[in-house]
C-alpha cells in the first residue's frame, strides 16, 4: 500500500490550469502534466519559501548542483560533473535558446519522428528547416532508420539533431548501441547533439535509461542535455531545469545563449523545488512510477478485452500512452476531434508529432485510475458510434 494518495480527485479549477480549461464535462487527457499532487517535500519547501514573504532576485547555489548530482548519481549511477551543469528556466528554451544560438537561419535541424511537437516549434519559429528521419513502424515496435538518419546528418547544411530520450510521445528508451551509433554519426558530421532526457525518471518499474552523455566519449563531446525535476515531479509551472554538457565550448555557447535570451536565471521557487526533489522525492517518485504503471496496465486490459482494434504501444517510459488508431481507417485529427465532440474526451492529436503520427492518439494516464476509467469508457463509446458510422 502506497503511502501517497493518487486515487483521490484533486479540483483544478480557479489555478488558471491550461489543462483544464474546458467545456463543462470534458476530461482532459492530453497535455503533459499530472492531475496528481507533487510530492509533499516540495509542497512544504515552498510553502517554506513563500512564507518568508520576500521574492528578490534569486542566486544558484552549490546546494542545487549537489542536488543534480546527488540525484543522477544514486538513480541512474552517472556523475555528472559540476562545471557541466548550467541553470536554465525550462527545457523547452534552452532547445530553443540552442537552435537560436548554435545553428543559423536557413540551416537544417534534424529530427527523429515522431517526436515531441514543440521541436517543430522551436525549429521553424528560429527561421531553421526541420529535416525529419521518420522512424520505422513494423505495426509492434519503432525501429531507427540507420542508413536514412545517416543520409540527413551528412548533409552539410545539418548541423543540429534533437533527440527525446526518453522519447515522447511513444515512450521508447533508447538502448546504448541505438545511442552510441547516433552519437558516432553526429561527432563524425560535426553535429551537435541536443538532448531532451526530461522524462528521464518517468521510467516503468524494472526499466532504466541510459542518459546519452555517459555512453561514448563521442556522445559525450558533441552534446547538450537537457534535464530538470519538472516532469516526474509535476512541477512545470514553477519552470526550472538544467542543461548539462562535457564539451567546454558547447557549455560556454549554451551558457551564454541561455543568458542573452535572459532564461538563464532562476525565479524565487525553482532552487528551493529541484533541491526537495531531487534530494527528498525519491519515495515519492518510486511510488508514482509505480501508480502510473498500474494505470497503464488498466488500459491494456481494457483495450484487449473492449477495444481490440486499438493497439497501444507498448512503451516503457513516460506517462503517456501511444495508441495505435489505424484500424478505424480515420485520421488521428479527425478522429480526436470525434470523440471530443461525442464524449468530452480530449487526448491528443497524433498528426502533430510527424511521422506516423496520423494514426496514433496520445493518452496522458498521470491521473487518479478513476479519470482512467472514465476516459476508457467514453473511448469506448465514441469508437462504437464510429464503426457504426453514426459519427
Amino acid at each position: 500500500m502506497s503511502a501517497y494518495d493518487f486515487d483521490t480527485p484533486v479540483d483544478r479549477g480557479g489555478t488558471y490550469s491550461e489543462k483544464w480549461d474546458i467545456k463543462e464535462n470534458e476530461l482532459p487527457m492530453w497535455v503533459a502534466d499530472m492531475d496528481l499532487k507533487t510530492a509533499p517535500e516540495i509542497t512544504a519547501a515552498l510553502v517554506k519559501r513563500a512564507q518568508h514573504g520576500v521574492f528578490g532576485y534569486t542566486g544558484v547555489p552549490d546546494e542545487w548542483y549537489d542536488a543534480y548530482i546527488h540525484h543522477w548519481q544514486t538513480r541512474h549511477n552517472v556523475t555528472l560533473k559540476r562545471e557541466g551543469i548550467v541553470y536554465s528556466a525550462g527545457v523547452v528554451p534552452t532547445i530553443s535558446s540552442a537552435v537560436r544560438k548554435l545553428t543559423t537561419p536557413g540551416e537544417n535541424v534534424c529530427i527523429i519522428t515522431p517526436v515531441y511537437n514543440i521541436f517543430y516549434n522551436s525549429i521553424l519559429n528560429n527561421g531553421r528547416n526541420v529535416l525529419e528521419s521518420p522512424l520505422v513502424y513494423d505495426g509492434e515496435r519503432y525501429h531507427i532508420d540507420f542508413n536514412d538518419l545517416e543520409e540527413k546528418l551528412k548533409m552539410g547544411q545539418t548541423t543540429m539533431l534533437l533527440l527525446c530520450n526518453p522519447q515522447n510521445p511513444a515512450g521508447i528508451i533508447w538502448g546504448r548501441e541505438e545511442l552510441a551509433r547516433i552519437g558516432e554519426l553526429a561527432c563524425y558530421n560535426g553535429v551537435i547533439v541536443i538532448c531532451d532526457e526530461v522524462h528521464c525518471d518517468l521510467t516503468y518499474p524494472g526499466c532504466d535509461y541510459v542518459p546519452f552523455v555517459s555512453v561514448s566519449d563521442k556522445c559525450r563531446n558533441c552534446s547538450i542535455t537537457c534535464i530538470a525535476p519538472t516532469k516526474a515531479f509535476n512541477i512545470a509551472g514553477v519552470q526550472t531545469s538544467a542543461a548539462y554538457s562535457e564539451n567546454p565550448t558547447l557549455r560556454h555557447k549554451i551558457w551564454r545563449a541561455l543568458n542573452t535570451d535572459e532564461v538563464g536565471e532562476p525565479n524565487a521557487f525553482a532552487i528551493d523545488a529541484t533541491i526537495a526533489a531531487f534530494t527528498k522525492g525519491a519515495g515519492w517518485l518510486d511510488a508514482l512510477r509505480e501508480y502510473v504503471y498500474g494505470n497503464m496496465l488498466r488500459v491494456k486490459s481494457f483495450l484487449q478485452s473492449e477495444l481490440p482494434k486499438v493497439r497501444l504501444y507498448p512503451s516503457e517510459a513516460t506517462y503517456l500512452l501511444w495508441l495505435d488508431m489505424s484500424a478505424y481507417g480515420v485520421p488521428s485529427g479527425v478522429l480526436q476531434q470525434k470523440i471530443r465532440s461525442h464524449s468530452g474526451l480530449f487526448l491528443s492529436n497524433g498528426e502533430i508529432y510527424g511521422g506516423s503520427g496520423k494514426d496514433f492518439l496520445r493518452m496522458n494516464i498521470a491521473c487518479p485510475a478513476s479519470y482512467v476509467d472514465d476516459g476508457l469508457k467514453r473511448l469506448k463509446s465514441s469508437l462504437d458510434m464510429v464503426e457504426k458510422g453514426l459519427l
